[in-house]
């Protein structure tokens, strides 16, 4: 029976689906005709038809974009990166960090990725595909590998009933297959880790649900390293007859890269048995000369399982001898051996089915693995080995694919427990919007598929450039980096630079809540870089100017690139020189106060002391006046890398201010009352400063340059005060900023910003002229940064503006994933009309300051209400006395 067919006969008399409309204002979910729900698909996420198409196809940022007026003051930069661009693509044959001519177009087909942190990812569509692959460390491949599907066989007394590849595409390949499927009869739901496909075989009544697990879980640092993800396949049968049913998992050895044909591949069947499991299935193995790897596809043995195998077949033509082979009975022939290696040319893939009987009106369910198993990597350089985190418990012989498949079966159910754990109290809480819910958890995916490693720390490694705590460094291997590894995840896949830091800063509030070890072992890392120094003399591409790669006792921009050799050689980052950037050193210090602050690790506190003092001595510099506030250079010398800022400004100038105020809070709680009187004699005249040059009544200028666009309204205008805060301070001895002003300014930001753009539906616009028009004088300053948007909620939240944090965030959340099809590759900017820039970016994560936020919100409420029956009782006490 065609699904095909069958989607067509119905079409014209389909009525949609009743939709919960406090979920979704969009149309995601219009298409879907039936009234199957799925088998335990939670209520939260974000769900969608896999018929749905979206009707806003937007493009990437290209030169032609930027105004003739930002275009004059960028010629130079754009001559200069040229000649860089064309020396890089075509003479050294790399890929450049930043590809101006060839950014990603928009493909609005991602789905949750599949794996643990750290050892490579496979992202799976929505509507099924196999499409975007990270096996190579930060190396990203966008291609759907067709041939890797699910494929359904209903029998009945005997015969094939039904036989349908679980899949709307009609390749004009392997055409012997039924493909096709009605995507009206089917949806995806995704709640990271987890993500849910429900179909509604039409005209057989019977649902399946593939329910996708990935072991992703908060403080846990050894299954959460794992490269593996399983699927477990509910069926529902709602005939009054049996079914025997099997689904059959097809893979290609290989990601759809050219490599897939360089020859030498081959497959072979393995069993596993062990504790009282068994695990069956086929291993792929993959033979390129660097970074070789082997896929795993797998199922668990079980008396009333029937598991069986096709070793290798051609995913050319039109297979149908496969096809066939699970059309005669339901299962595969199993051949016993090896596959011969494949010559130069030739693709070969694997498929393993497993089959089981589901009684009339009952249910049962199908399991299987997939794992990957690259244990040691050398990045772009090839100068040096890494070995992945997960090898700590598989072992670094690349012979882990069994025991990874077998010890996924196993514990996938403790993986689910673990995660509806962590996940409850938020799911439960009903004052939290449901659009909020899927937000925090669905842009988790870019801890996992930010091209991100987790490696061990090597023996010979010296973490602190030979700088010892005696003389202002780091031990050579601290502690938490021996213990729990090396980390680190790209600025952007497109924009590619590990731990770029002035991003990090809004990101890192996810680690720090969820995986606080990787958080503090990633600041060992910055803080050792921190001392050392590269005197290469480089071009750096705006100034058109040299000048040294690392200077010593300044934050780097990032820990390198992974076509290059990170850690070993920082700041891939070459458009300016960072050393000469206003926020580095500071976000480095605010941070450090706010791990401390949520992790209470003294000793980290004592081994980053010395590294904060040295990169505060270096900010000094920028107080050419000595007024106590330091002063932007005339170009664009933070984060907003393409937005001009001249003198004292809110942004800086703020991190500044609260950067000082730590400084004074970490010198009182380690008695160095000297030190904490110096910060705190520079924090009251900045504090002066700051007031007298950008307060105007209604909220901090941008800068102070006097410029026609000096006033305009910066939506990250209280980014200082929002790590204050966010790290318990921000009152009292440890305020810097007073609270009206403050408040006064987020609402002229929500007034402004973000009510009076785009109909106040996407976010909050970087930068607002007073007359309520966006600032257009800088490429970046009529751009909505979604990773700011969420941190700004955060400050409003925890300013006791949660409503209208709540708005601002939300406009971000239903642009990016139901309007403009950007789930699971949240850009670093939308503009409010036609074009975007950098999708998959690390700075979204900043949702999580937004839950921390809440927290603490809950946690002063709490201690009010305390206080309050505390002093009742006491009065009470009184009267009675």
């Amino acid at each position: 029976y065609s699904a095909s067919r069958f989607c067509k006969l119905h079409s014209q008399t389909r009525t949609p689906c009743k939709r919960d409309k406090q979920k979704s204002t969009a149309d995601l979910m219009n298409k879907y005709v039936s009234k199957e729900m799925g088998y335990g698909v939670p209520r939260e996420g974000w769900r969608i038809c896999l018929a749905h198409e979206f009707k806003e196809k937007r493009k990437p940022f290209q030169a032609k974009d930027v105004s003739l007026a930002n275009a004059w003051g960028h010629i130079g930069l754009g001559i200069r990166y040229l000649k860089w661009w064309y020396k890089k693509t075509q003479v050294e044959k790399k890929a450049p960090f930043i590809d101006m001519f060839r950014a990603q177009p928009l493909r609005q087909i991602y789905g949750a990725p599949l794996g643990g942190i750290g050892g490579g990812t496979i992202t799976r569509g929505w509507r099924g595909e196999f499409c975007r692959w990270q096996l190579n460390p930060g190396m990203y491949h966008y291609k759907t590998v067709i041939a890797n599907q699910f494929t359904v066989c209903l029998r009945r007394g005997g015969q094939t009933v039904y036989q349908q590849v679980l899949s709307v595409e009609h390749p004009p390949t392997l055409q012997g297959w039924n493909w096709g499927y009605c995507g009206e009869y089917a949806f995806y739901h995704a709640l990271y880790p987890r993500a849910w496909t429900v179909y509604d075989l039409p005209g057989q009544n019977v649902t399946l649900t593939c329910r996708q697990i990935s072991p992703v879980i908060p403080h846990d640092y050894q299954d959460s390293s794992l490269p593996v993800a399983v699927f477990v396949w509910d069926i529902e049968n709602k005939n009054d007859y049996d079914l025997d049913v099997s689904i059959m998992f097809t893979m290609v050895n290989g990601s759809g890269h050219k490599d897939d044909k360089s020859g030498g591949h081959w497959n072979e069947p393995f069993h596993l048995e062990k504790e009282g499991e068994a695990v069956s299935g086929v291993l792929l193995h993959h033979c390129t000369t660097v970074n070789p790897y082997t896929l795993c596809i797998a199922a668990r043995e079980q008396p009333d399982r029937e598991v069986s195998h096709q070793t290798a077949f051609s995913p050319r033509g039109t297979c149908s001898g496969l096809w066939s082979d699970l059309l005669t009975d339901g299962r595969l022939d199993s051949p016993t051996g090896s596959s011969p290696p494949t010559t130069k040319g030739e693709k070969v893939a694997a498929a393993l089915a497993v089959s089981c009987s589901v009684l009339a009106q009952s249910c049962n369910n199908l399991e299987f693995s997939l794992a990957w198993d690259m244990p040691k990597i050398t990045f772009g350089a090839r100068e040096r080995e890494h070995i992945r985190r997960y090898t700590r418990y598989f072992g670094t012989k690349g012979d882990a694919s069994p025991s990874l498949s077998h010890y996924a079966l196993k514990h996938y159910r403790q993986w689910e427990n673990s995660i509806e754990e962590w996940q409850r109290p938020v799911l439960q809480d009903s004052s939290l919007p449901f659009w909020y819910k899927s937000a925090l958890f669905n842009e988790l995916y870019y801890v996992v598929d930010g091209g991100t490693v987790w490696t061990e720390l090597p023996e010979d490694a010296d973490v602190s450039g030979g700088v010892r705590s005696k003389d202002g460094g780091l031990p050579a291997q601290p502690t938490v980096i021996k213990e729990y590894g090396r980390f680190a995840y790209l600025e952007g896949q497109e924009y590619r630079m590990y731990n770029t830091y002035d991003v990090h800063f809004y990101a890192s509030f996810a680690l720090i809540m969820l995986w606080p070890k990787l958080a503090l072992s990633m600041q060992y890392d910055i803080a050792g870089s921190v001392v050392q120094h590269d005197h290469t003399e480089r071009l750096h591409l705006m100034s058109g100017q040299y000048s040294p790669v690392k200077t010593k006792n300044v934050v780097p921009h990032d820990i390198g690139d992974p076509d290059d050799e990170p850690w070993e050689r920082v700041n891939a980052y070459l458009i300016h020189d960072t050393a000469d950037w206003k926020d580095l050193n500071l976000k480095f210090v605010l941070q450090v106060y706010r791990d401390f602050h949520l992790t209470q690790d003294s000793q980290y506190l004592k081994d980053m002391w010395p590294i904060c003092k040295a990169v505060m001595e270096s900010e000094m510099k920028f107080d050419l006046d000595e007024d106590g506030l330091i002063e932007n250079s005339g170009y664009a010398d933070q984060t907003y890398d393409g937005w001009t800022v001249t003198g004292p400004s809110a942004y800086c100038g703020g991190l500044w201010l609260a950067s000082l105020c730590v400084m004074c809070k970490m010198a009182r709680l380690l008695d160095q009352e000297e030190t904490y009187q110096c910060y705190r004699d520079v924090l009251d005249r900045g504090s002066t400063a700051f007031d007298k040059l950008l307060w105007n009544g209604k909220y901090y200028n941008y800068d102070s340059s006097g410029r026609h666009f000096s006033n305009s309204v910066m939506s990250d205008q209280c980014a200082g005060h929002w790590f204050l805060r966010a790290s318990g301070l921000g009152e009292g001895e440890y305020q810097a900023f007073p609270k009206e002003k403050i408040q006064s300014a987020l609402k002229s930001v929500f007034d402004l910003n973000v009510m009076s753009f785009a109909e106040g539906q996407m976010g909050a616009v970087n930068g607002m002229r007073p007359e309520g028009v966006p600032d257009h004088s800088s490429v970046q300053s009529d751009e909505v940064w979604i990773g700011v948007v969420y941190g700004l909620a955060a400050t409003m939240i925890h300013e006791g503006m949660r409503e209208e944090g709540m708005r601002t965030a939300e406009g971000c959340y239903r642009s990016v994933w139901e309007k403009l099809g950007m789930a699971f590759q949240t850009p670093e900017a939308y503009c409010e009309k036609g074009i975007f820039r950098s999708l998959a970016y690390m700075r979204p994560l900043s949702v999580w300051a937004m839950q921390l936020a809440l927290n603490t919100s809950q946690k002063d409420k709490t201690t009010s209400v305390q206080t309050a029956e505390r002093q009742e009782a006491g009065r009470g006490f009184e009267k009675e006395s």
